[in-house]
């Protein structure tokens, strides 16, 4: 028989979002990777392809360095979803448009709680054109 057990309480779900919203999007918004960074794991990577078709891939310095050159987003609007979301991992999908380079983008974030923090381990990308 089944236990009928919620294994992720909802204040799991709400710190996922927060951690992506005020550190990664908000970051964003204000251009400071100071910020972005808290939403990173240390050894992070991304991956992902550039308007131009381009395969941008490595440590996640090269959003760091990407933000660098551009600035801030003060006009970026996203929307946050969990695809998925088990007791230590998490997939976040990042809808956004209008970052500081102008244009949008879909990431996907895969996401792991270490020792009660949620970070970014893994970002890949799609850019669009705006």
């Amino acid at each position: 028989m089944s236990q009928n057990i919620k294994t992720i309480p909802t204040s799991e779900y709400e710190e996922i979002i927060r951690v992506v919203q005020e550190y990664y999007v908000d970051g964003l918004r204000v251009g400071s990777t100071a910020t972005v960074a808290k939403s990173f794991h240390k050894d992070a990577t991304m991956y992902g392809f550039t308007l131009n078709g381009t395969l941008l891939g490595g440590p996640v310095k090269n959003l760091y360095d990407f933000m660098d050159q551009h600035g801030d987003a003060p006009n970026i609007k996203t929307r946050l979803d969990i695809i998925g979301i088990t007791p230590s991992t998490a997939i976040v999908k990042v809808d956004m448009e209008n970052d500081a380079a102008g244009c949008d983008y879909t990431d996907f974030h895969t996401m792991m709680k270490f020792d009660g923090e949620w970070k970014i381990i893994a970002k890949v990308f799609h850019t669009y054109k705006s």
